[in-house]
C-alpha cells in the first residue's frame, strides 16, 4: 500500500512520518480492511430498524431506544450535523455520560462521516481542552453543564465553530426529519471501514492523554474473538460499566452487540447496587466491567438479588484478583473471562469458556496467533523463544492505528521493525498462555484505569508549596492500587491532602488524577542513575 493511501485517512500535518514504523503498521492494518466483514456498523444497525425495529438497543434506566428509533434519531442528528456546515473528516468531540444519547453521537457521526473525538464522562477541564486541541476539533456534542460546570465556560476560547448541546433524555429533541437530498448526501458521507471514525483519550507516560486513532476493522475483528471466548448469541443482554468513549467500551457496547442485535444495558452512574438491580431487572446474561466494579458488586451482598440470568462476566484492564474473581463465580455461577491488552493493542491473548477455573482466573489467557506476541528483553533483544520474561508486543488486526497528530509519541509505541509496545513485562508458557509479570511503564492502575504518574507528578508540582514529588501506587482491597504523592515541602511550608485536591481541583484536574493518599518527607531515594527509586518507595509504603 502505497504512502499516498495511508495519508489519504489522516487530516494534512498528521499523517505517519514517511517510511517510520508508524507508516508501515498503518498500511499493513489497511490491507487487512474488509477481512472481517465488510459490512459497517451503519449499514447493520439499518438491517436491525428493518428486522427487529421494536427490540430494545440501548437501555439507561427508564431511557431507551429500539432499533428503528435508534436508526431514525442518529440519522436525524447526523442531517443536523451535515446542515450545520461539518465537512466529511472533521473531528467532533462527544462529550456525554454513559447513556443513550451517547450512542446515539457515536451512530451519527458514523452516518455524517465526522470523526468522534471520545471525551470520558469524568474528564477535567485540563483534560477535555487537551484532547479538542490535538484533535484538532471544531465541534463539540455535550449537555449544557459537565460535572456542575457549563460547558461553554470549560471550552472558552477554543477554536470549535458548533457547539450542540443535548436534552438528558432524547425525547425532547425536536430534529427534523432528513430530506430525500440530505439522506442520498449522508449514503455518500457515511464512514468506510478502513477510515478513521473515532479517536480517544488513553493515558500517557509524559503527562496528558494522547489520542488513538480507530477505524471500525478492527473492531469486526475484536468482534469474531469475543464471539469465539464468550459463545455470544443475538439472545444475550449485555450490561456494560465502563463508558462509551474507552476501548473496552467498544467492543463491549458500540460493537459486538450492535452487530448481534442484542440490548446493552447501560448506567450513566455506576453503583455496584445499581448494578445487581439492572442484571436481575433486565435479565442480562453478560456484565462486562473492570475488577474493582465487580469487587465493588460482590461487597453489595448480590445474594440478595436474582442474578439467574448471568452466564458470563468480561473483565480486563489490570491483573484479575484470583480469590475475588473465583468468589464471583461462586457467588454468580458466571464464568469470569478477560482479554489481556490494551486501548492501543486490543487483545494480545484471551481466556474463554472452555479454559479451566485456574487458566482463566490465574493467566491472561492464551496468546491470540494471529496478533503475533513477540517478548523483547530490556536490551531489545526478541526473547520470545524462551518464554520471558519480557515486554509484550503484537502486530495483528486488533491493534489501533496509533496516535494521532504525535510522531513522537508514535516513535515509542513502535519497534524499529514494526512491533507495537504494551509496557507490560510478561512470559508465556509452553501452552502458549500469557501471564503479566510487571509493568515497564509508570502507570497506576487504579479500578482498571491507567493513571500517568507523570500526569500526576505535574499537577502536584504546581502546588506552592511542592518542592518535588513522586506519584506511586499502594495497594487496594477494591480498587487494585490507589495514587500515592510523595511529597518533599519547600522550606516553612505546610500541605495536607484536602488543600491538595482543592488545588487540583481549581486548576481542573480530572479527578482520577488526584491523589487518594499524601505522604511527607525530607527527601525521595535516588536511584544510582539518580532517578527516583520509585521501587523503593513502594516497599516502604507497603512496609509503612
Amino acid at each position: 500500500m502505497s504512502y499516498s493511501e495511508v495519508t489519504a485517512l489522516f487530516p494534512t500535518g498528521t499523517a505517519p512520518v514517511p517510511g517510520s514504523a508508524h507508516e508501515r503498521y498503518v498500511a499493513d492494518r489497511l490491507a487487512e480492511v474488509g477481512r472481517w466483514g465488510t459490512e459497517t456498523l451503519t449499514e447493520r444497525v439499518r438491517r436491525h430498524a428493518a428486522q427487529i425495529p421494536e427490540r430494545p438497543a440501548f437501555i439507561a434506566g427508564d431511557d431507551r431506544i429500539g432499533w428503528r428509533a435508534y436508526d431514525e434519531v442518529s440519522d436525524r442528528l447526523a442531517a443536523l450535523m451535515v446542515r450545520s456546515g461539518l465537512a466529511r473528516g472533521e473531528r467532533v468531540g462527544v462529550l456525554l455520560p454513559d447513556g443513550v444519547a451517547v450512542h446515539v453521537a457515536y451512530l451519527a457521526a458514523l452516518k455524517a462521516g465526522v470523526v468522534v473525538v471520545g471525551i470520558g464522562p469524568r474528564a477535567g477541564r485540563l483534560e477535555l481542552r487537551h484532547l479538542l486541541t490535538v484533535a484538532g476539533a471544531t465541534a463539540l456534542i455535550s449537555h449544557a453543564e459537565h460535572r456542575d460546570t457549563p460547558v461553554a465556560e470549560l471550552v472558552e476560547g477554543l477554536p470549535l465553530r458548533l457547539r450542540l448541546e443535548l436534552p438528558h433524555r432524547l425525547a425532547e429533541v425536536d430534529w427534523p426529519e432528513p430530506t430525500a437530498a440530505e439522506r442520498a448526501l449522508l449514503a455518500d458521507r457515511a464512514l468506510g471501514l478502513g477510515e478513521i471514525h473515532l479517536l480517544n483519550g488513553t493515558s500517557g507516560t509524559t503527562g496528558m492523554p494522547k489520542c488513538v486513532v480507530h477505524n471500525q476493522n478492527r473492531w469486526l475483528y475484536y468482534h469474531q474473538l469475543a464471539l469465539e471466548a464468550g459463545d455470544f448469541t443475538p439472545d444475550d443482554v449485555f450490561l456494560t460499566l465502563i463508558p462509551a468513549p474507552y476501548g473496552f467500551a467498544q467492543w463491549t457496547a458500540n460493537f459486538t452487540p450492535t452487530l448481534l442485535g442484542s440490548p446493552t444495558v447501560v448506567m450513566p452512574r455506576f453503583s455496584a447496587a445499581g448494578a445487581l438491580e439492572l442484571i436481575e431487572r433486565e435479565r442480562v446474561t453478560v456484565v462486562c466491567c473492570v475488577s474493582t466494579q465487580f469487587i465493588m458488586m460482590l461487597n453489595a451482598e448480590p445474594g440478595r438479588y436474582d442474578l439467574s440470568s448471568l452466564r458470563c462476566m468480561f473483565t480486563g484492564g489490570e491483573a484479575v484478583p484470583y480469590e475475588r474473581a473465583a468468589d464471583f463465580e461462586r457467588r454468580t455461577g458466571a464464568q469470569v473471562l478477560q482479554f489481556f491488552g490494551s486501548n492501543e493493542t486490543g487483545a494480545l491473548s484471551r481466556t474463554g469458556t472452555t479454559d479451566t477455573v485456574e487458566r482463566r482466573l490465574r493467566t491472561a489467557g492464551r496468546i491470540i496467533d494471529e496478533m503475533h506476541v513477540r517478548l523483547f528483553g530490556d536490551d531489545g533483544a526478541d526473547v520470545t523463544a524462551t518464554g520471558g520474561p519480557g515486554q509484550a508486543a503484537c502486530a495483528g488486526p486488533a491493534t489501533c492505528l496509533g496516535y494521532f497528530n504525535d510522531p513522537g509519541a508514535n516513535e515509542r509505541l513502535f519497534t524499529p521493525d514494526g512491533w507495537m509496545l504494551t509496557g507490560d513485562i510478561c512470559t508465556v508458557d509452553g501452552d502458549g498462555y500469557l501471564r503479566v509479570v510487571d509493568r515497564k511503564s509508570d502507570f497506576i492502575i487504579r479500578g482498571g484505569k491507567n493513571v500517568s504518574a507523570a500526569a500526576v507528578e505535574e499537577q502536584v508540582g504546581a502546588h506552592p508549596a511542592v518542592a518535588m514529588v513522586a506519584a506511586v501506587a499502594v495497594p487496594d482491597p477494591t480498587y487494585g492500587e490507589r495514587v500515592c504523592a510523595v511529597v518533599v515541602l519547600r522550606p516553612g511550608a505546610a500541605l495536607d491532602l484536602d488543600d491538595l485536591r482543592s488545588h487540583l481541583a481549581a486548576r481542573g484536574v480530572s479527578p482520577e488524577n488526584w491523589p487518594e493518599r499524601l505522604e511527607i518527607v525530607d527527601e525521595l531515594p535516588r536511584g544510582s542513575g539518580g532517578k527516583v527509586a520509585k521501587a523503593e518507595l513502594r516497599a516502604r509504603l507497603r512496609a509503612g
